[in-house]
């Protein structure tokens, strides 16, 4: 009959090494909770080292598998509470007016349909909740890369003696790395929260199809740093907003294509361990500064592959394409407003730099999401526009084989000789029919 006695328990390796991570976030050691949270990229915040201390008490406890992405919504969501602004309901109002003027203006330059959901105004952590999964579908690959590859670490450093300890609790360090990697991407969500301006800021497909939106305490704040009248930024936004929304309720295939692509890239990143391995040996709990920068700078990420470059070269043509069709899309609809020239600049460079979250974003996944060939793209998109007229181009979006692609970019007339010669192909069936009906009511005998 086995003998459940304390003593027992304590032979356990894996309750041993639970014991050992337990002293440690209790305090029972010299690591210092806050530079632990330091080393994962976490502010210096009494608060949210109380949480991060917590959580991964709860990840100890965890016997499930999988990383706890609702640890990330809560963090994200917490983090943008905390700079929210209640809109005054005038501003609501105004920008409400400003979406349904922007519709009309829709209208008259293309022919893809208004959305059938009506846009929304959200509140920072309202885009947080909405976004969030197709955030953590962006992640969840790097996060088993990061978990396979620290469990692997341990196992092969570990000396003998400690060999059964790591293997039993292997299951709770993929929970502890996984919490932290959770967390550290609710930083980053929440940060990006307050920068964003609408839905299709960032240029990937965030919201769901056929919904459009605005953050309205984002968009005021982007509109008070220019020297243009405030309806007039709200309006140029909210036609951009609108537009990208259409394009991707008419394009079903593309929202589809686009995130799998992006998934597919994130695959096939893997986690130099041999880095990690020699960080994990030179570890100095009192001095994280440099495995905080390993896991904050994306040097644990290595080099792309010439597939992954490839791979990259594609999404960016294609990130390129849809903005640069909202660019000439958005600066027709909007020839009304007297600034937008001068709104339109501002929006590129702003989506060519980045903001400082989506920099963190870049390194904590190794995708940047940048339309590098924006302005090549929008210069194509305004020939095509003038050759073959709104309708034909935007036919363009109908099926994926018809999409241009970055030699059409390069040479828009090699691009326009295909869509002319497929406009004037009807149009010779129609004269042979014509021919063949005149010729059989020439050769009919007459009636008198």
């Amino acid at each position: 009959m086995p003998d459940d006695s304390p003593e027992d328990d304590r032979d356990n390796p894996e309750d041993e090494f639970r014991d050992m991570l337990r002293d440690f976030l209790a305090g029972n050691t010299s690591i210092d909770p806050a530079k632990l949270a330091g080393a994962a990229g976490l502010p210096n915040d009494p608060e949210m080292v109380a949480q991060l201390i917590s959580q991964l008490q709860s990840a100890l406890a965890n016997s499930g598998d999988g990383i706890n992405w609702g640890l990330a919504l809560e963090q994200a969501r917490g983090i943008a509470g905390r700079t929210t602004v209640v809109s005054l309901p005038a501003e609501r109002s105004q920008l409400e007016q400003a979406l349904h003027v922007a519709s009309l203006w829709l209208d008259e330059v293309t022919e893809i349909s208004p959305l059938a959901t009506e846009p929304r105004l959200m509140s920072r952590q309202e885009w947080v909740a909405a976004t969030m999964p197709v955030w953590t579908q962006l992640a969840e690959p790097v996060a088993n890369s990061i978990a396979n590859s620290l469990t692997e670490v341990l196992t092969q450093s570990a000396g003998e003696e400690l060999d059964d300890m790591i293997k039993g609790a292997s299951q709770m360090m993929r929970n502890v790395g996984g919490t932290l990697f959770a967390m550290q991407l609710g930083q980053v969500v929440g940060q990006l929260s307050s920068e964003v301006v609408s839905g299709g800021d960032i240029g990937i497909p965030l919201m769901e199809t056929d919904q459009a939106a605005l953050i309205p305490q984002n968009a005021i704040a982007f509109g008070a740093g220019l020297d243009i009248p405030i309806d007039q930024v709200e309006l140029y936004l909210a036609v951009r907003e609108l537009a990208h929304a259409r394009l991707f309720k008419h394009a079903k295939w593309l929202r589809l294509q686009l995130l799998t692509s992006i998934t597919e890239f994130a695959r096939g990143i893997h986690i130099d361990t041999e880095r990690l391995e020699q960080l994990a040996s030179d570890f100095d709990p009192n001095n994280p500064e440099e495995l905080r920068e390993a896991m904050t700078s994306g040097a644990l990420i290595p080099p792309k592959s010439p597939e992954q470059l490839a791979a990259l070269e594609r999404l960016e043509t294609m990130l390129a394409l849809i903005e640069g069709w909202v660019d000439v899309v958005t600066a027709q609809a909007t020839t009304r407003l007297p600034s937008s020239a001068a709104i339109a600049e501002t929006v590129r460079r702003r989506r060519a730099s980045g903001g400082p979250a989506e920099s963190a974003f870049a390194t904590l996944v190794g995708l940047e999401l940048r339309p590098r060939r924006l302005r090549e793209a929008a210069a194509m998109w305004q020939q095509v526009t003038d050759a073959v007229g709104n309708s034909a181009r935007d036919e363009l979006w109908s099926h994926p084989d018809l999409v241009p692609q970055g030699e059409d970019i390069d040479d828009p007339s090699a691009l326009i000789a295909r869509i002319t010669a497929t406009e004037v192909q009807p149009d010779d069936i129609d004269r042979a029919i014509e021919d063949l009906l005149g010729d059989d009511t020439t050769d009919r005998p007459h009636e008198d």
